[in-house]
């Protein structure tokens, strides 16, 4: 089945493309998670104002991905959540709450799609995680968890 992501999916491509998959995966998983829309000559028009409102999200350069690396590395996130006696956190810390948390110690603003948790976060203490800000630029960050 030919269909048009409307995000960017890891190991498939990036908002705008148009790419074939298997026709379960796209009925199943990208099309009600609204990650991609079938592909028709009309949704085609759609591709240019998709790609459009990608570049502008996008981090267009090297030199700029590298800027904000630096500043990155160079904020101590802290995030506050409810936990337990023993430590463990009630739910997990998502990708979105880190990237709120960025901007909150006034670090850039990242978007959460970006943020990749390694494994889920479900302690108190020191995690890492890690930003892919550009195809070959990514930054390192420690995020600290605290009860709440």
């Amino acid at each position: 089945m030919k269909i048009i992501l409307t995000n960017e999916v890891s190991g498939l491509g990036a908002a705008g493309d148009v790419v074939d998959v298997k026709d379960g995966y796209a009925r199943n998983y990208l099309i009600p998670r609204s990650f991609a829309i079938r592909w028709t000559k009309g949704g085609e028009k759609d591709v240019e104002q998709i790609r459009r409102a990608r570049r502008i999200r996008e981090i267009a350069t090297l030199e700029q991905a590298n800027e904000i690396k630096a500043q990155l590395e160079n904020v101590k996130v802290k995030l506050a959540t409810r936990a337990g006696e023993a430590g463990r956190l009630f739910g997990s810390v998502t990708p979105a709450d880190i990237a709120s948390a960025i901007k909150e110690a006034g670090g850039p603003a990242v978007d959460k799609r970006r943020v990749a948790v390694v494994s889920p976060i479900k302690t108190v203490g020191s995690h890492q995680v890690t930003v892919n800000l550009h195809p070959e630029v990514s930054a390192k960050l420690d995020v600290e968890v605290v009860a709440a």
